[in-house]
């Protein structure tokens, strides 16, 4: 009973922080309920003894990805009045977008019916390792039967970030770069100069330094 009403109760939550996420109209506010959510659903993994996807839920997506859309949203210069006016303007397109989604959801569920699935394809690919916790079992289960497959999807996150990077990098005109191999090579001749004004030449006009 104390389990189904905990279970229930992150559930709603979820569910709740869902919604707020949609019906906020800060961006901000958007952003904390998302991670409201993401705590309640690391709880629901938690009671299906799945702690190794709760704690990933949690540093992942609460510790860097939502807190990175935060800072993103933070320091964005949204015009929330032009926001509001461009919702009211397209209202019934995206009512009626909505509605073809929600009938093409209905049809899929209404035709969808369950397979004939073999039951040794339904148990899990490997049997129950005693004396090893959820997260043990998962780890060595991915870093022997499944490695390459592990090692390759870690290769095409890599390629992904380096693309990102290459098309986020524009060269723009007129602006001034760092040449890190000059600065360490500089003498110290070159970085001081001294100069000897002479009396009375030093000021220009109203405080200007002559050059």
């Amino acid at each position: 009973m104390i389990e189904a009403l905990i279970f229930y109760m992150f559930a709603g939550l979820v569910v709740l922080s869902g919604i707020m996420v949609i019906l906020a109209r800060n961006p901000v506010h958007s952003v904390l309920w998302l991670i409201l959510a993401f705590f309640n659903a690391a709880g629901l993994f938690v009671l299906l003894g799945a702690e190794f996807l709760a704690m990933i839920l949690v540093i992942v997506y609460v510790g860097a990805v939502a807190v990175l859309f935060l800072f993103v949203v933070m320091m964005l210069d949204i015009d929330f009045a032009a926001l509001r006016a461009g919702f009211a303007r397209y209202l019934p397109f995206g009512l009626a977008l909505g509605a073809l989604l929600l009938a093409e959801l209905v049809i899929v569920l209404g035709a969808w019916s369950m397979a004939d699935i073999q039951p040794a394809l339904a148990q899990a690919p490997v049997a129950a390792v005693e004396g090893m916790s959820n997260t043990q079992a998962l780890g060595s289960l991915i870093y022997t039967k499944y490695v390459y497959i592990f090692q390759t999807a870690g290769l095409v996150l890599l390629t992904s970030m380096i693309g990102a990077i290459v098309l986020t990098h524009r060269q723009r005109p007129g602006t001034r770069r760092q040449n890190i191999g000059k600065q360490v090579a500089r003498q110290p001749g070159e970085s001081t100069h001294a100069i000897k004004v002479e009396t009375g030449a030093g000021l220009v006009g109203r405080g200007e330094i002559k050059r």
